[in-house]
């Protein structure tokens, strides 16, 4: 099954002053993040941003505030985005049914968004080297699990250039100076 683009937003889960800090290889997940939604705004894709208990777990980190403008994270209490009524409302004012998930911690809140993302009726599309978890362990045993729940695995240079489709276009030729 293709990704297709018209059909497909994006959820970056979770990533928080407090929690980043103790992710493993957290430098590397932030850079496939950050490329990851630099692709998805020059693909126009629309995408949302959850934060886990703001008080105990701090705001998203500043090094991803570039995508914060005009996208104001939605807080939750409950480890799955979709038990959060304020963003299952924008999720499904944007009609799109493919959602892409980056964010940690891979073995959790990002777990659980794909288990009810499914069964809400979405196609949860989870960017393996854009998630992570404090232990590497934890985060294959997840990725386990939501391949078998549904899922469909990628990496953010597949992906990008999935949704990008072709090359010879300006498009592409942003997309590909970022993935490089």
């Amino acid at each position: 099954m293709r990704i297709p683009l018209d059909d497909s937003c994006a959820l970056l889960i979770d990533v928080q002053e407090r929690l980043y800090p103790h992710i493993h290889e957290k430098e590397a997940l932030l850079s496939r993040i950050q490329v990851l939604f630099r692709g998805l705004k020059l693909l126009h894709v629309p995408y949302l941003v959850s934060e886990q208990y703001v008080k105990g777990l701090g705001r998203t980190i500043p090094d991803l505030s570039e995508f914060l403008q005009g996208h104001e994270p939605v807080e939750k209490m409950s480890f799955s985005c979709c038990d959060e009524p304020r963003l299952m409302l924008r999720m499904h004012e944007l009609q799109r049914n493919m959602v892409i998930l980056a964010g940690i911690e891979a073995h959790v809140c990002v777990l659980q968004t794909v288990l009810d993302l499914r069964e809400n009726g979405y196609t949860p599309v989870v960017v393996v080297d854009a998630i992570s978890s404090r232990r590497p362990l934890d985060k294959q045993v997840a990725l386990d699990r939501m391949k078998r729940e549904g899922a469909l695995l990628t990496t953010t240079e597949s992906l990008l250039l999935e949704l990008c489709r072709s090359s010879g276009t300006e498009l592409f030729k942003s997309i590909s100076a970022l993935i490089k």
